[in-house]
């Protein structure tokens, strides 16, 4: 019997892989001589290409966004699943839906897991270091690979609010629309020590062999998970996490054991959230991933002025950010605004109340939501006109140029 899915779901969803033998040169220097990329695609492209979208996702993200595999559980769909299918915000009857794994991933595309055709072995700690410019230029063959010159859009939550800012500088003529979530121009010192931390964690694992650990039939597990766990600690809010756990204990009593094991809800949570990490996630692309935030900084090729570097986009931009996001906070979405307003571009903002903390770019939250979607009927509605097609969303809703919200 056929899988049944809900009428909102991009449904079954099929994995498909790109094969490059063109060289792609890195900021590092190096060059992959070869190179795959996997992704998967929702909805339809129309005859010009004019509808295409591309999700880039975050540091432990990858291509499966939306919908199901064969074989997954019904509460298991894809990382964005709540945002992307037909009727979503990320409506697929509208929309040519994109998404990749990037370069140096772990879930099929190219990087440390993946045989090094020099030596025949995994590539491992010898897998060179990518930035987003990297990403950006990759995800730019994979868009000509399929036929698509420019995008309706480009979204990314975190990491992959970033890689829509750098299609905007480095590809201005292929992006129309740029939505930037829950992101920052650059890391601060902060961020970059939580990444360090988390790479000391890995680095300092007996079982890491010096990123060698495929040929010793290991995992460095307790590192990844501390990793994992000091990560997950700063995409949630002091305010969710007093709601969620308090200060209750493991078993409701409270009584002390006196001793180090898990005795508190929020240690249990952890600890279960860094031991689920393990069992998908590769130490090498953890590392790899955290390098690529701390040396994001599109400012830096423009004598450090961001309005500079947004001078050559010719993109319209949406940035969202939430209220108990600490990690990246509002302040420093506010920074991207700024600098996108000296450069004279086009811009909406909108500041989102929410108790989730930085992961609340994945959460259903009604405003939230809503304002991706009516921002993203308006870019429907460009297409629309381009194409002479009658839009499926028939409703009124404002331009986001016309909804500066900040929900108090």
């Amino acid at each position: 019997m056929a899988a049944q899915f809900p009428p909102d779901s991009a449904g079954l969803v099929i994995p498909q892989t790109a094969y490059f033998t063109e060289p792609l040169a890195l900021d590092c220097g190096r060059a992959l001589a070869d190179y795959e990329i996997v992704y998967e695609t929702y909805g339809t492209l129309n005859a010009d290409g004019s509808n295409a979208m591309l999700i880039c996702h975050a540091l432990s993200g990858d291509h499966h966004v939306a919908g199901f595999h064969e074989g997954d559980a019904p509460n298991k769909p894809g990382w964005w699943d709540n945002c992307i299918g037909p009727g979503k915000p990320i409506d697929t009857r509208e929309f040519f839906v994109v998404c990749c794994n990037n370069l140096g991933g772990c879930k099929g595309s190219t990087g440390p897991t993946s045989i090094n055709p020099e030596n025949r072995k995994p590539y491992g700690p010898d897998f060179p270091i990518v930035t987003v410019k990297d990403w950006v230029r990759s995800q730019a063959r994979l868009a000509d690979r399929l036929g698509i010159q420019q995008w309706a859009a480009v979204i990314g939550g975190s990491l992959g609010g970033m890689q829509a800012m750098q299609w905007a500088i480095t590809f201005p003529e292929r992006v129309r629309h740029a939505l930037v979530i829950a992101a920052a121009p650059r890391l601060s010192a902060q961020n970059i020590a939580f990444n360090e931390v988390a790479r000391q964690a890995i680095l300092s694992d007996p079982d890491f062999h010096h990123g060698h650990y495929y040929e010793f039939g290991v995992v460095p597990r307790r590192g990844l998970m501390i990793a994992r766990m000091l990560g997950h600690i700063t995409y949630l809010s002091d305010e969710g996490m007093r709601a969620k756990f308090g200060r209750e204990l493991r078993e409701g009593t409270l009584i002390f054991n006196f001793n180090f094991d898990t005795e508190f809800q929020v240690e249990s949570y952890l600890r279960h959230q860094g031991k689920a990490f393990v069992d998908r996630f590769d130490a090498n692309t953890y590392l790899l991933m955290t390098k690529t935030l701390d040396y994001f900084d599109p400012a830096a090729d423009f004598d450090q002025d961001l309005a500079i570097a947004f001078h050559r986009a010719q993109a319209q931009f949406l940035i969202i950010s939430f209220t108990s996001d600490w990690r990246f906070a509002p302040a420093r979405s506010k920074e991207i605004v700024r600098a996108l307003v000296q450069a004279h571009r086009e811009v909406s903002y909108a500041e989102i109340t929410s108790e989730y903390g930085h992961d609340a770019f994945l959460m259903p939250i009604p405003l939230y939501h809503e304002m991706l979607r009516n921002y993203l009927a308006r870019v429907a509605r460009e297409v629309n006109s381009q194409t002479d097609k009658p839009s499926q969303d028939t409703s009124r809703t404002p331009a986001a140029s016309e909804v500066h919200a900040h929900a108090a």
